[in-house]
């Protein structure tokens, strides 16, 4: 996805499944905390519906809205984990694997890592998933 975008930008805006069927309005917008790079999109379902988490890469977007190269069937069974928290790093591996994405050996270590051994302030003390727009602990 095109890295110059604001992420908060996308909030509100429709998303389209690799057919042009309409998926939902994206909720939220979650940072990768190493990166600070837009990495997942809740996308609202429906009226009614839960959110959704689908990878913003190699996600595009096309007129203002966004277009994720799956089924939109694969969307809507995509773990739920709700929405307006970290991910952690076991639920982004999940998103992972749900998508069949390359994880990196680093993400997959952290994600087997027990939680109890992460130090406060060491290196492995990563949130994945920041919410755009909120502030930094």
């Amino acid at each position: 996805m095109q890295t110059d975008i604001d992420p908060r930008s996308l909030i509100g805006r429709k998303a389209f499944d690799r057919h042009g069927t309409r998926i939902g309005t994206i909720d939220e917008v979650y940072l990768d905390d190493a990166t600070g790079e837009p990495e997942w999109a809740a996308i609202r379902t429906g009226l009614f519906s839960r959110d959704a988490f689908v990878p913003l890469e190699p996600s595009r977007l096309v007129d203002d809205a966004l277009h994720v190269p799956y089924e939109r069937k694969l969307i809507k069974d995509a773990p739920d984990f709700g929405v307006g928290r970290h991910l952690s790093p076991e639920q982004e591996l999940q998103l992972y694997h749900h998508y069949r994405l390359d994880i990196s050996a680093t993400d997959a270590a952290l994600a087997d890592e027990d939680p109890g051994d992460r130090s406060p302030a060491g290196s492995t003390d990563r949130e994945f998933g920041r919410i755009a727009g909120s502030p930094e602990d």
